[in-house]
């Protein structure tokens, strides 16, 4: 009988800890490492809810990863209990000849997407918390909804050590390094150790453990505001998840609690970090304009003040396309990063990848356009 395959993975945070779970569920001794402990606060995974949706804004090569995500998602639930994820749906709109909400339309057909097309008359009636502008496409994506993100990092790496995984908390590691004949060496502070392979989630410290990574992943510093509304909403209201593309492109999310929204900006209003070791979590009143603008425009039931803000990091690639596949030279170390804020609602999907990649050398899902191999550009 062969012997199990010996897996590290590097980082049991949004991606990591999913890893962990499919590499532990199909039979491999996997080791965590993770520099704090899974559901910490210090990365990407924050911020009470993420969002979940099956229509894509960017990119519709997305949807099959997004239903493979899907049913994972379903699974760990099952297998834990929880409540990870909810399906309240979600709102995508902007004007109709926005390239984002034509990647939406065309994604539609392309795909067969469950959804439904909001009139004016409608969101007036079903989604007065709203406002559209005049020449305004409103679809509802039916198959979104929120997930928890502390919450399922911490429940999936539970579930990793309840098939046999091992997780080193606060153990940061200094050093990935391939061992000639095949084979990984993990080092940290306190020795090293080897292992037939290794998947490596480092979120936003990707530069400072692979720093000559041939591709560039840029970090930048996200903010979340939470809003509350005027007056609390009626207890059969509807409340989605919501995308705006086009203008000052923002997202937001009912908290789970049903009353407060929470609200995130694009890329072009996040500030570049020099070292994910020193985040500047302090919030500057003017970098609350924006959010109060949008909020003013779009969300006139909301306060415009926020009651609570948060600090976080993503990791951008130039292409935003994240990075997924082998390292270089070396098919023993699997790298996944710089999701470029698409990585939670596919975390379950790339951890299996990941463990297809480290067991099979190969995995059936479509990652084509984001693969490592053969990469030319980041």
């Amino acid at each position: 009988m062969a012997s199990r395959k010996r897996v590290a993975v590097v980082g049991t945070g949004t991606v990591g800890s999913q890893a962990a779970w499919r590499l532990a569920a199909r039979g491999a001794e996997v080791v965590g490492y993770d520099r704090f402990a899974p559901g910490h606060d210090r990365s990407a995974a924050g911020g009470e809810t993420r969002v979940f949706r099956s229509l894509q804004t960017h990119d519709s090569r997305y949807v099959p990863l997004v239903r493979h995500a899907d049913g994972l998602w379903e699974q760990l639930q099952a297998e834990t209990g929880r409540e990870l994820r909810r399906l309240t749906g979600a709102l995508v709109m902007g004007p109709a000849d926005d390239s984002q909400m034509r990647t939406v339309v065309d994604g539609i057909a392309e795909h067969g997407l469950d959804h439904e097309v909001i009139d004016a008359e409608a969101m007036a009636k079903r989604f007065p918390q709203f406002r559209v502008d005049d020449g305004d496409l409103v679809i509802l994506d039916r198959r979104a909804g929120f997930i928890r993100p502390e919450l399922t990092v911490q429940t999936a790496a539970r579930r990793a050590e309840e098939l046999g995984a091992r997780i080193r908390r606060y153990t940061p590691v200094r050093e990935v390094l391939p061992v000639a004949g095949g084979g990984v060496e993990i080092r940290t502070d306190t020795g090293a150790e080897r292992f037939d392979a290794a998947v490596v989630t480092p979120g936003p410290w990707v530069g400072d453990l692979l720093p000559g990574l041939p591709w560039e992943v840029s970090v930048y510093r996200a903010i979340s505001a939470w809003f509350l509304p005027h007056e609390d909403p009626p207890p059969d209201a509807e409340r989605p998840a919501f995308i705006r593309c086009g203008g000052t492109p923002f997202y937001g999310i009912p908290s789970p609690d049903g009353l407060a929204v929470k609200l995130g900006l694009s890329q072009a209003h996040h500030k570049p970090v020099d070292d994910p070791n020193r985040l500047n979590r302090t919030v500057a009143p003017e970098e609350l304009e924006t959010f109060t603008a949008v909020v003013r425009r779009h969300l006139p039931r909301l306060n415009p003040e926020p009651v609570r803000v948060s600090v976080f990091m993503e990791g951008y690639t130039e292409s935003n396309l994240p990075l997924v596949g082998p390292l270089p030279g070396c098919d023993d170390i699997v790298l996944l990063a710089g999701f470029s804020g698409q990585g939670f609602k596919l975390a379950p999907a790339m951890g299996d990848i990941a463990a297809d990649l480290v067991l099979q050398g190969r995995t059936s899902q479509p990652i084509d356009f984001v693969t490592t191999h053969a990469r030319t550009v980041a």
